[in-house]
């Protein structure tokens, strides 16, 4: 529906009655002689002129521009259906290992076989946009970690981010203890209640200058609940000049690490073996409780303004165009 959202500005279109009661004249009720504009008898007194049919079309022209203008100044707007805004309440980082372990390929996508972090980024890139109303950030580490998108609404900036990833690009190692260390930096100013890492790797803590166990023991303590997933399948088949052999690609992870961080935060440790376990780990923490916020709600507003405004200024260019063709046409005397 149309509003106006000051509709106490209409009393300005009373301004020109007002003033036109003000400087009204008695004048002659006796009709004088009309002759044409330019007639050499015109300018005496008591002669009218034809051109008063002009001056008037110009005096209703300026007032509807006026009122136009009046209606512009009480800001007409088209206010929609109000909108239940999406709140959930938390504010959830992600953290992906992108150490050169990473590129181990023992994942199925599609029927092909892909590498771990290829099978991270599109179970992620799904994980992510079901999470409409969290505030999401992501973190990558290796040797070091860093934030790659600060805590945010924008969901596809940080999907776009997330592709862009490469192995290798925060070092060789893996600095699980930093990582967590860097997330809680992140989360501790965020309400109570409403901080989540979840932290994918596929190996051990093998640099960094904070210990696991005392980052846990930090996160606990800021109130960070962390969720941990352990990336790798079992078994892989591994071919080579003498045959083929059974071998363990994650025969480096350390889950005891990764469940006890879990515990100490008040979290829960994921085992993914396979891409469908992966998509599926994700799935039962995208349906994490959320926590009850009172809810949102807002009536989108457009403005409305500037057609009127708009038709008001046309009316007047379009006045002062007239007027000025008009004084060009020569005038022709009669007699």
């Amino acid at each position: 529906m149309i509003e106006l959202a000051y509709p106490w500005l209409l009393l300005l279109a009373l301004l020109p009655l007002l003033w036109w009661r003000r400087n009204r004249k008695d004048v002659d009720q006796v009709a004088a002689p009309a002759l044409p504009v330019g007639h050499w008898m015109s300018d005496l007194p008591g002669v009218s002129r034809s051109g008063n049919a002009r001056n008037r079309w110009q005096i209703l022209c300026l007032l509807l521009a006026w009122l136009l203008l009046v209606l512009a100044l009480a800001r007409p707007q088209y206010v929609g259906e109000s909108v239940q805004l999406p709140v959930t309440g938390r504010d959830l980082l992600l953290a992906v290992d992108i150490s050169p372990s990473m590129e181990e390929e023992d994942m199925i996508l599609g029927q092909r076989q892909v590498n771990r972090l290829t099978a991270v980024k599109n179970v992620l890139n799904d994980f992510i946009a079901r999470r409409d109303g969290d505030r999401l950030g992501l973190l990558l580490f290796g040797t070091q970690p860093y934030i790659q998108a600060p805590l945010s609404f924008d969901h596809e900036t940080i999907r776009t981010l997330l592709q862009e990833a490469q192995l290798g690009m925060a070092g060789r190692a893996t600095a699980i203890g930093d990582a967590i260390g860097l997330a809680v930096k992140r989360l501790r100013d965020r309400p109570q209640e409403q901080r989540v890492l979840v932290l994918l790797t596929d190996g051990a803590n093998t640099a960094g200058e904070v210990s696991p166990d005392k980052a846990a023991e930090i996160a606990a303590a800021a109130g960070v609940r962390i969720y941990t997933i352990g990336m790798g399948a079992e078994t892989m088949i591994q071919r080579g000049f003498l045959g083929s052999r059974k071998v363990n690609p994650s025969r480096d992870l350390d889950e005891e690490l990764l469940r006890s961080i879990a515990d100490q935060t008040g979290g829960r440790y994921f085992r993914a073996r396979s891409t469908p376990e992966l998509e599926m780990i994700y799935e039962n923490i995208n349906q994490l409780e959320p926590i009850e916020l009172e809810g949102k709600q807002y009536r989108p507003t457009t403005d409305l303004f500037y057609w009127p405004a708009g038709t008001a200024v046309l009316i007047v260019l379009m006045g002062l165009i007239l007027s000025n063709v008009r004084r060009k046409v020569p005038e022709v005397r009669y007699g």
